[in-house]
């Protein structure tokens, strides 16, 4: 009998109708530049949002949807495989259908509530509900400001079931001079989820020696002796 060996399934990366589009878009550019294997759902919604914030159309049939993941991303290497949206009869809705983990980039409020509800209207939440069954990664990246009560419940509740919160919140630590190091920064954060290092990231080393706040004077140590007590 052949072993499962995790490193070579592949990682489902959902999009949901949440403003945070080009989030997605480097997720899977830097999954395929890894020569992964990407099983992609791209919600009604997020099409939606597509057309709404960034004026372009994203095809709804699989074939075409992976032209256009391949053509937006100029990335040819890493397998990918579209599903339509409410494909509830796609092999990532099965149990049995083995993967790497899961990631939800952006997910929508709306999402998330119906995943923590047990609801499945579509092919993103019955495919986070399995990887929640079977005991598999599941990283959610909600995207919403602020967060009320109840989505609060409902990330406590997805969060109680197994499933990792991280939502995309930029740092500065790693001294970022443009957009595009931001995003990156927030993507390959979300995806230290599933143990995936997608990318040189300048992660935290501990403080800056011999560096200080612009405008700051320079405190230096003082040469007194200690006050007696």
């Amino acid at each position: 009998m052949l072993s499962f060996n995790p490193a070579a399934a592949p990682v489902v990366l959902a999009v949901s109708g949440a403003s945070a589009q080009p989030l997605a878009q480097r997720a899977l550019e830097l999954l395929l530049e890894a020569n992964l294997a990407v099983e992609m759902v791209t919600s009604r919604g997020a099409i939606g949002v597509w057309q709404a914030e960034l004026g372009l159309r994203v095809p709804s049939e699989p074939e075409a949807q992976e032209l256009f993941w391949r053509e937006r991303t100029g990335c040819q290497s890493g397998l990918l495989r579209c599903h339509r949206w409410n494909d509830q009869a796609a092999a990532i809705a099965s149990g049995s259908y083995r993967t790497r983990g899961m990631v939800i980039l952006p997910a929508s409020m709306g999402t998330v509530g119906r995943i923590a509800s047990g609801v499945a209207l579509d092919l993103i939440e019955r495919a986070a509900d399995v990887h929640l069954k079977e005991g598999r990664p599941l990283v959610i990246a909600p995207r919403e400001l602020p967060w009320n009560l109840v989505h609060l419940r409902n990330l406590t509740r997805l969060a109680e079931a197994g499933a990792r919160i991280a939502p995309p919140v930029p740092a500065w630590y790693h001294q970022p001079r443009t957009i595009e190091e931001m995003v990156d920064f927030l993507v390959i954060r979300v995806f230290d989820g599933l143990d995936l290092e997608l990318g040189s990231l300048n992660r935290w080393q501990g403080p800056l020696r011999g560096v200080h706040p612009p405008g700051q004077d320079r405190q230096e140590p003082s040469t007194l002796p200690p006050s007696e007590p």
